[in-house]
């Protein structure tokens, strides 16, 4: 009886087996690169400087820096957005610097065939 699937001879084909170790080599790198990342902090700030927001790579806030003028207890909504602000700028840059990561990564794949929309079987 035949058999069903697979390659012919049982073996993987020098091209697949090439695209493999491809994969496995940018996952380490991509291992390496979000354990680089973790341990990156990003700061931003708002209210020309009033609130500092600092995040890590891990998407964590570690550091909230606030300037004495800007704690007004009559007008605690402009503290608030201040804060927000800063955060997610500070989280946008985070975001980006692991983008930029990525692309240096993936920027091969155009070499797996095509990329994953043209050149694979499936």
């Amino acid at each position: 009886m035949a058999k069903r699937g697979g390659f012919p001879g049982g073996g993987i084909p020098g091209n697949m087996n090439q695209m493999m170790k491809q994969a496995q080599r940018m996952q380490r790198q991509m291992e390496e690169n979000q354990k680089e990342l973790e341990s990156k902090e990003f700061t931003a700030s708002a209210g020309g400087g009033a609130v500092s927001v600092t995040v890590s790579g891990k998407k964590e806030i570690v550091a909230v820096k606030l300037s004495e003028e800007v704690v007004d207890p009559d007008d605690i909504e402009m503290l608030e957005d201040l804060i927000v602000a800063a955060t997610n700028e500070a989280l946008r840059q985070m975001e980006e610097a692991s983008a930029q990561a990525m692309a240096k990564i993936t920027g091969g794949l155009g070499a797996l065939g095509g990329g994953f929309g043209g050149g694979l079987p499936f």
